[in-house]
């Protein structure tokens, strides 16, 4: 009789990560491959909201929930979330900075003759912040709690003081995210 082998860590995570969301990087190739605005635009718009609503739910809704809890529950959620969160926020954010950058440039506001090329240079200022922070702080510190909570006895600790980090992390993106949405109404008010 075979015996059953308990899944690999990384197979269980690669299981729970949210897959899906390789249809944005694939749509925005199209809508590049086809030169279609529309497609573009609805990328950039869908990806972006998908990206800004999720990092102002972890740093105003997730964050306060999670401080209410014991350290147990806490790190039961963080658990959960955490796959699901390792490729969703890079790769909405990076759909969203590309087709952002790619609509402006199709719009001519990267023309440096154009009377929104300061404020197109800003967005991108503001989105570069947004991606260091993301690849050099969050994405990091998912990782750390991820092997932290595949050890035999993991430092619940240590986990929930990381996750503090990325949520408040989180809430400073929705933060700049809510400024680049008033950045972006301002552009195209033009």
């Amino acid at each position: 009789m075979p015996t059953l082998q308990a899944a690999s860590p990384v197979s269980t995570l690669l299981r729970q990560m949210t897959w899906w969301v390789l249809l944005f990087p694939a749509a925005l190739i199209l809508a590049m491959q086809l030169h279609s605005i529309y497609l573009l635009n609805w990328v950039h718009v869908l990806s972006g909201v998908l990206w800004t609503g999720a990092d102002l739910f972890m740093g105003f809704i997730v964050g306060p929930i999670l401080r209410s809890l014991d350290m147990r529950a806490r790190t039961e959620v963080i658990a959960r979330i955490v796959p699901r969160t390792l490729l969703y926020f890079p790769v909405v954010a990076a759909t969203a900075g590309t087709a952002g950058w790619e609509l402006a440039a199709w719009l001519g506001y990267t023309n440096s003759q154009s009377p929104m090329y300061g404020w197109t240079l800003f967005a991108l200022g503001l989105v570069l912040l947004m991606t260091v922070v993301g690849l050099a702080a969050l994405l990091p510190n998912s990782l750390r709690i991820w092997f932290e909570l595949q050890k035999p006895a993991p430092d619940r600790e240590r986990i929930v003081r990381i996750n503090r980090i990325n949520i408040w992390l989180a809430g400073s993106q929705g933060v700049m995210q809510v400024a680049m949405i008033l950045l972006m109404a301002h552009l195209r008010g033009f």
